[in-house]
């Protein structure tokens, strides 16, 4: 039916709409082995260099940045660092039908993904310890990898690509910026609500962000009582007047209501939330993803930068969100005939359960074994290819985008998929993240764009005939 997913491998059956059981997690030590440019990520520039583990403590924290020691190269394509954090993309909290399909079985070991061959990965930092001890996250700077990002760049395309990416990318001076905001913030907010943890979510901790994402915060409240999420925020925002390094607060009573503030002299702004703890889990299947091959991050942060230069980046106006488009490039990459990426929730239920401790969630991928794909495209034949396959391959009003599932599954007639333009699955909530997208105009100048910028881009072969590619370093760049 979908002739260009992964051979399907051998399942054990769970009964319809439940998760496997909850497995036994075996609290351990790793690294998740991000490399970084003169930032978070970098794959030309000698000398790499990695945060240290961030210890998170229950009450003071420092607000200075964590020093940068040296870091040493590891294996190539290695899997991500060690990184405790998480990433509300915007998801709304709300259980609206029945999955899909069943869920995920447990993998079965020594299983191998059709078109690849997986290693095992022993890059475990002995020096972090499980989120019972140390309850927030750590700040990570991205994998560490030798010079073979260059690999992939094989033509005039990817090279712009690369040229992009190492330009845009976030840098560990930005990441280290809004941890020190964060760090701050934890200890002023604790003096208000003692049992309150603040995560740095997002872009800024999945590997997907450039210099001029915005930070997302998540505040975890415990215990047995309930809170109002607009009652805390208001009471946040109040109490943020006092603080000396926080102004132009704003209170969103959105579906996911946000406080908004920015550091006080710069142009750095947050996005506050609270309790929206899939976000949590989001960024740490999201940054898995993002470290899986060297090609995902470029690929990902082109596509973006690309949809926002075409305006159908944007939910508020009724096109897509940044995470939606990251699902829709890590659905493209697991469904090619010989897979970038696998479908790690099918493979690794156990690393990323949907109702695991979220102080446990942290420690999920440490589990996973590196993944090597078969796949060798360039950079530019990948950004080609999923321009097509939106453009004339994916069919919108049969198929559902499920990155959980690896593959396009097939539309069924409950509310959540019925009349919809576009499908896309959220991977826990399994609610539908495109749902912005409810007007036909707007459906059509999506899918009008990536007709002409496929179109155009397989004519001439040049970044800079669908997008300034000049224009929008010099941006970054300013940031």
């Amino acid at each position: 039916m979908f002739p260009r997913n992964a051979v399907p491998r051998q399942r054990l059956d769970y009964r319809e709409d439940l998760y496997p059981p909850p497995p036994t997690l075996v609290p351990l030590c790793y690294d998740y082995n991000h490399q970084r440019l003169a930032g978070v990520n970098n794959f030309s520039v000698p000398g790499l260099q990695r945060f240290p583990p961030y210890e998170w403590k229950p009450r003071p924290l420092s607000p200075v940045p964590p020093s940068v020691p040296p870091h040493t190269p590891t294996v190539t394509n290695g899997r991500k660092r060690q990184n405790e954090d998480y990433s509300p993309h915007v998801v709304k909290r709300q259980r609206l039908d029945p999955p899909l399909t069943r869920a995920p079985p447990p993998r079965v070991p020594g299983q191998v993904v059709a078109g690849s061959s997986r290693s095992s990965f022993a890059g475990f930092d002995s020096s972090y310890h499980s989120p019972s001890t140390r309850i927030q996250p750590q700040v990570t700077a991205a994998p560490k990898s030798p010079n073979i990002l260059q690999a992939y760049a094989k033509d005039k395309l990817s090279d712009q690509m690369v040229e992009m990416f190492e330009a845009c990318q976030q840098q560990t001076s930005d990441l280290a910026r809004k941890e020190t905001c964060r760090a701050r913030l934890q200890k002023d907010i604790q003096s208000v609500y003692a049992v309150a943890r603040l995560y740095l979510t997002g872009s800024s901790m999945n590997g997907l962000g450039c210099r001029s994402s915005d930070a997302d915060l998540c505040l975890v409240l415990t215990g047995n009582k309930r809170h109002d999420p607009i009652q805390v925020l208001s009471v946040l925002q109040r109490f943020f007047r006092s603080l000396s390094y926080v102004e132009k607060t704003q209170l969103i009573r959105a579906k996911v209501p946000i406080l908004k503030f920015r550091e006080k002299g710069s142009d750095l702004e947050f996005d506050l939330n609270i309790n929206n703890t899939v976000g949590i889990r989001n960024t740490f299947l999201l940054r898995s993803y993002a470290y899986a091959d060297l090609r995902i991050r470029p690929m990902i942060l082109v596509v973006k930068k690309w949809a926002r230069h075409n305006q159908i980046n944007d939910a508020s106006k009724g096109t897509l969100s940044s995470y939606t488009l990251v699902l829709m490039v890590l659905h493209y990459l697991q469904t090619l005939k010989e897979p970038v990426l696998p479908s790690l929730q099918r493979d690794y239920p156990e690393c990323f359960y949907h109702l695991m401790d979220i102080n446990m969630v942290p420690d999920g991928p440490k589990h996973i074994p590196r993944y090597i794909s078969r796949n060798q495209s360039s950079l530019g034949e990948l950004l080609l290819g999923f321009l097509k396959y939106y453009a004339t391959d994916f069919r919108w009003d049969k198929q559902v985008i499920s990155i959980r599932e690896a593959t396009a599954l097939p539309k069924n007639n409950s509310q959540m998929w019925r009349n919809k333009y576009i499908c896309v699955e959220e991977p826990f909530e399994r609610n539908n993240v495109a749902r912005a997208v409810h007007e036909k105009i707007k459906f059509d100048a999506i899918k009008a764009e990536f007709a002409k910028s496929c179109r155009i881009l397989q004519d001439r072969k040049d970044l800079n005939s669908i997008l300034p590619v000049r224009a929008i370093i010099n941006e970054e760049i300013r940031r």
